[in-house]
């Protein structure tokens, strides 16, 4: 199954390398990362570049689209030739699928008008402004659009799609293979259980949605 891993400049490395663990190693598969040109493109804290393969046009129907995240989604869902590439592809697509706010750029190319879907818990009123039925759950199957909330939830979400594809038992293999079993050190991944002041931090701190690498200690 051909996986095609949209990237664009300041997307969030995580949301695009987690889910490629897991659905490069289904069987079968390959994991392919496209841009509009070929070549590097830099992450959200400018400190890495991951290499695109294949320009956008190479890549005219792969079966899994996946979309990451990051501060460059504004630019990338302003328009330009992503947008038009996913309309395209989701027409083909076996899955589409998107990690944190990736969800939003696959909203402004229309892909999610009325359907279930999540994002990071700090861009869920912007998703459902966009369109979306916007719902604050870690993993959302909606047909075959399957999107996840912030970063980390991309592994979530592939092992679930991988289940889909491959069945459990490969997918537990792959879990087991990537030594998936987290064990956070604070019960502060979620606005649900984070305390109220790390909460108010986050949504206070501009330096989530620019990228800015500076500590949010230095607030």
């Amino acid at each position: 199954m051909n996986t095609a891993i949209l990237l664009y400049d300041g997307f969030t490395a995580l949301d695009a390398i987690g889910p490629y663990e897991v659905l490069s190693r289904l069987p079968g598969a390959r994991a392919t990362f496209v841009a509009s040109e070929p070549g590097p493109v830099r992450t959200d804290n400018g400190m890495l570049s991951i290499v695109a393969e294949c320009s956008l046009q190479e890549m005219p129907a792969p079966e899994i689209v996946l979309v990451p995240g990051g501060p460059g989604e504004v630019a990338a869902r302003a328009g330009g030739p992503a947008l038009a590439w996913l309309r395209s592809v989701h027409e083909t697509s076996t899955w589409t699928t998107s990690v944190c706010t990736g969800s939003l750029i696959l909203a402004s190319a229309g892909v999610l008008d009325g359907k279930r879907a999540t994002s990071h818990w700090l861009a869920l009123d912007t998703l459902a402004g966009l369109g979306a039925e916007a719902v604050g759950e870690r993993v959302v199957f909606d047909g075959k659009i399957v999107t996840a909330a912030g970063v980390s939830a991309g592994i979530d979400m592939a092992l679930t799609l991988a289940a889909q594809i491959a069945g459990e038992q490969v997918a537990q293999a792959i879990q087991l293979g990537i030594e998936y079993d987290p064990q956070p050190p604070f019960h502060a991944g979620s606005p649900d259980k984070a305390p109220a002041e790390i909460v108010a931090l986050l949504r206070g701190n501009s330096r989530f949605v620019t990228g800015d690498p500076a500590p949010l200690a230095a607030t």
